[in-house]
């Protein structure tokens, strides 16, 4: 039987991606989308990833729908966190987006009702089932990379002024809305950090709250993470990357998609040589494995891949990072 699933909200920067392979996945029924802004369903809407999709008239339509078992929320992040709240109240497992707001302590509230419920909050970190990452994380947990003693890491982009002025909103700027990722990988990798150091900069001052130059330092008892994110880098994405430095071998993910994969060890074991060498490894669509994870997850064939703890340490993470909280 087919896992019925709704999405709440349109804004986000994912939503049409998200709705894409709610339609393509087979073990999917995808019964709908609920925007409660007009203006943005009129626009935002109009993405070929809708077509011929249900629009619900008023959100008691699919949140009082005991068939519907889980809900993307795709709004805009300011929105996400009463529309994951409402969600959860009607006993909905929730594929949550990036960043989970900025009021911690509501996302830990939301996390304790979920918990108490016995519902899942995935959050939507596109990265976490991309092979490459894949690689570095099973690696590094397995020892194989020896201590891992330093990473880092760049996630740019190049934004226009409509899209500074949105992300204006939140304090931390860019690393807020997109090293977020890096900062979920970094997580996974290393735990919490002790300390976290950052720098917020406004270097073109278009939008007079924007930071669009910005880097995070995090410190662990045995280890050094730096993370570098930029608002208005040409071309970007071939110069995504992270790096990973172990005491027995590094790895380096560069760009990030498609992943290339670059891996050096102290000596020959499981199959790969001494020294620097390229790692082939899977070029795989955004959000698919995410969503076939989280289908899994809702039908109890395995256990969360990531824990509702690790959600909240990102989360707090992402927020330290920030400067929103200390």
């Amino acid at each position: 039987m087919k896992v019925r699933l709704a999405q709440y909200g349109i804004s986000h920067a994912h939503a049409a991606g998200k709705a894409r392979v709610l339609k393509s996945n087979e073990d999917v029924e995808f019964c709908g989308v609920f925007e409660p802004d007009a203006a943005v369903r009129n626009s935002k809407g109009q993405d070929p990833a809708y077509e011929g999709v249900h629009w619900f008239s008023r959100k008691e339509a699919f949140l009082e729908d005991e068939s519907i078992v889980g809900v993307a929320i795709e709004g805009r992040v300011a929105e996400n966190l009463a529309f994951a709240r409402e969600a959860i109240a009607h006993g909905k497992h929730i594929w949550l987006d990036k960043p989970a707001g900025d009021d911690l302590r509501e996302f830990k509230a939301i996390l304790e009702l979920a918990r108490d419920k016995r519902l899942l909050v995935q959050l939507g970190y596109m990265f976490r089932y991309n092979a490459g990452f894949q690689f570095i994380l099973d690696w590094a947990r397995t020892g194989r990379l020896g201590d891992i003693f330093s990473a880092r890491g760049r996630m740019s982009t190049s934004t226009n002024e409509e899209t500074r002025q949105r992300l204006a909103v939140h304090d931390g700027g860019i690393l807020f809305e997109l090293l977020c990722h890096l900062i979920d990988i970094v997580v996974a990798l290393l735990g919490r950090p002790n300390h976290v150091t950052s720098f917020l900069r406004n270097e073109l001052r278009t939008v007079p709250k924007f930071r669009d130059n910005t880097a995070t330092v995090f410190e662990y008892d045995k280890a050094m993470v730096i993370l570098e994110s930029a608002a208005m880098e040409v071309s970007p994405f071939p110069a995504r990357r992270l790096e990973v430095y172990g005491t027995r071998g590094s790895a380096i993910l560069e760009p990030l998609e498609p992943p290339a994969l670059r891996l050096c060890l102290d000596e020959a074991r499981d199959g790969y040589q001494k020294g620097w060498q390229t790692v082939p490894v899977e070029n795989r669509p955004r959000y698919v494995e995410s969503l076939r994870a989280f289908v899994a997850d809702i039908r109890g064939e395995k256990q969360p891949d990531r824990s509702l703890e690790h959600e909240f340490t990102v989360q707090e993470t992402v927020l330290r990072a920030a400067n929103i909280i200390a």
